[in-house]
Parts: C-alpha cells; sequence; structure tokens
C-alpha cells in the first residue's frame, strides 16, 4: 500500500506493474487475507494506524478480486482503467504533431511490439499492454533468476522510456490539459 501510493502519485507505469505485482501476490495467497495476514502482512513492523490502514487495503483488494473473478488470472478494473486511461493519452500523443519525441519513442518501440506479437502475443490487446507485459514479464524473469538477452534488455530499456514519458505527460496532463 505504502509503495502503491508513492507510485501513484510518482510514475503510472511503474505503479501499474507494481499493482500487477500485487495481484499475483495476492493470487499466491488463494485471495485469503487471514492467509496474507500471517504469512506476509505480519512481516511488516509498522505502527498501528498505518498496519490497520495496510491490512484493510489487502483485504479489501482481495475482495475486489473474489467480486472481479481475477484470483486465477486477469486484472482488477481498477488497473484496467488505469491502462485505459494511458492507453488514451499514448493514443493522442502518437496522433499529435506537437511531440515529435514522444512519436519517435513510439516507433522505436513498434518493431519490438510486432515481434513479440508475432511470436505468439495476443494480437488483439492494446501496444501499450504488450509493452507492460514484455516489462512485466522481464520482471518476473528477474524475480526466478532467469537470464534476460541482451536483445530483451535493449527492448525493455526502449519501452521503459516510452512508458517514463507517458507517465510524464500523464502527470502534467492532470496538471494542466495537454493541448494536442
Amino acid at each position: 500500500m505504502l509503495i502503491a501510493n508513492q507510485l501513484k502519485d510518482k510514475n503510472r507505469a511503474e505503479y501499474l506493474l507494481y499493482m500487477w505485482q500485487v495481484e499475483d501476490l495476492l493470487r499466491a495467497y488463494g485471495c485469503d487475507f487471514d492467509r496474507l495476514r500471517a504469512g506476509y502482512l505480519s512481516k511488516f513492523d509498522l505502527p498501528d494506524e498505518q498496519r490497520r490502514q495496510m491490512e484493510q487495503w489487502y483485504a479489501d483488494l482481495c475482495e475486489m478480486m473474489r467480486s472481479e473473478g481475477v484470483t486465477e488470472r486477469g486484472h482488477l478494473q481498477i488497473n484496467k482503467n488505469t491502462l485505459q486511461t494511458l492507453d488514451e493519452l499514448h493514443r493522442q500523443l502518437v496522433r499529435s504533431d506537437r511531440f515529435p519525441y514522444y512519436r519517435a519513442m513510439y516507433y522505436k518501440v513498434l518493431p519490438y511490439i510486432v515481434e513479440v506479437r508475432s511470436r505468439g502475443g495476443d494480437k488483439q490487446e492494446g501496444e501499450l499492454q504488450t509493452c507492460f507485459d514484455v516489462l512485466y514479464g522481464v520482471v518476473l524473469l528477474r524475480l526466478q533468476g532467469k537470464p534476460v538477452s541482451p536483445e530483451t534488455e535493449a527492448a525493455v530499456k526502449d519501452i521503459s522510456t516510452l512508458l517514463g514519458q507517458l507517465s510524464d505527460y500523464y502527470f502534467k496532463d492532470k496538471a494542466e490539459p495537454i493541448e494536442f
């Protein structure tokens, strides 16, 4: 919860990736809050009020996952909404002539998207979804201690740059709507 709150206000792309990790953590505990509290949350040394808030946050997420039917796979609606908001902004930035650097980064990343889709990725999902899938896949590989090829590292660097720019534009647009 603490990390999510910090990322939510600082980097929307990292926030979304973090929330996907939280979803997987909750799945590992079967979306059973009692198991989660005993096996994971009990390890945090927090003041009582902060602990209560954290436990409530995780309990609410467990309930949301059950009620939305994403205990096995998929993403919470709040995370889908975050991706959709970023995707709408991404499309506006790419279409606009006012953001040439962003557009150039997008065209630099596009071959990676095409390659991932040609290797069996979901051709129906949006390009931004594919970018997040690549980054999250690499996060999982690293957590498992598996190697990441230099080609994948290069793709991750470029995708991360694009998503970092998108996140910056997201906050600029929130502060003062961007004119496209």
